[in-house]
């Protein structure tokens, strides 16, 4: 039986042809929306289990980094895949414009300080990938240095990942014409207006070139230790789904173990 998180694997140096990938897909999934709606309760049930267990060990972490277009789903789904686990074993970092003190060094050090301790699941609401993708398209640093932060990516997972850290790295794939609805159903909300700038129009004009950005940087740092996803993601439903999918395989995967108890607990009676 193929597993979802073959479905949506790149594997190490291909490209993914992100243009050529159907945002509507519901490859794998159990049945049509209600049914699979229907399942969602029990996968979040599974991976409250799974992560009180990684807490309890306390020997390794999990690192999920989500990226996607703007409008592609991100906090979304944050909320529904981690909606019934334990608060104390998730750590979630939304990264935004580097401050002052974050650009007096290198580009990697405001992201290590956020890396997951043990026991911890880790997600970045986006992530150092942002600066091969908007340093990239907005020209904020020259071509030989963004070229050379694939290299130093690589590296620097791979240190995460030798010191107990499982990184799964998972691409929200929107079309450009659900981004249009998306905008224009927060602009016609107004409890969801916030969430817009006109900025994120600027931003959708260089489409073409993120798309390409992204290409190249999946195709860069896809690796056998910290591998990217492609979910299509123009059907929340399915979105949410996978991502879960792919979080419960990889937590079976590294099979978290409850710590053996102190000898001598059976003789022991509350009064």
């Amino acid at each position: 039986m193929t597993s979802g998180r073959d479905i949506w694997r790149i594997p190490a140096g291909h490209r993914p042809h992100l243009d050529r990938i159907d945002t509507r897909s519901e490859k794998g999934a159990p049945g049509d929306k209600q049914a699979t709606r229907a399942l969602l309760e029990g996968q979040v049930a599974d991976l409250a289990e799974l992560q009180n267990r990684l807490w309890a060990e306390h020997e390794r972490s999990l690192l999920l980094v989500l990226q996607a277009m703007d409008a592609g789903g991100k906090d979304g789904t944050v909320r529904k895949v981690f909606s019934g686990v334990n608060p104390q074993g998730v750590k979630v970092t939304s990264f935004k414009q580097p401050s002052a003190e974050e650009l007096r060094h290198d580009f990697l050090w405001r992201v290590h300080g956020q890396v997951p301790g043990h026991g911890e699941i880790g997600v970045f609401n986006r992530s150092h990938y942002e600066d091969v993708l908007i340093a990239r398209v907005d020209r904020l640093v020259p071509e030989r240095v963004w070229r050379k932060r694939y290299g130093q990516i690589r590296e620097f997972e791979e240190l995460l990942v030798e010191s107990g850290t499982t990184i799964v790295k998972v691409f929200l794939h929107i079309s450009e014409d659900e981004q249009k609805e998306r905008f224009q159903a927060r602009l016609d909300d107004p409890t969801k207006r916030w969430k817009f700038s006109a900025a994120d129009l600027e931003v959708r004009a260089k489409w073409d070139q993120y798309r390409h950005a992204y290409d190249d940087a999946i195709e860069q740092t896809s690796t056998t230790f910290a591998p990217w996803y492609v979910v299509p993601a123009d059907r929340k439903w399915y979105r949410d789904w996978a991502v879960l999918e792919i979080l419960l395989e990889t937590l079976r995967a590294m099979d978290p173990k409850y710590p053996d108890e102190e000898p001598g607990l059976d003789d022991i009676v509350i009064r």
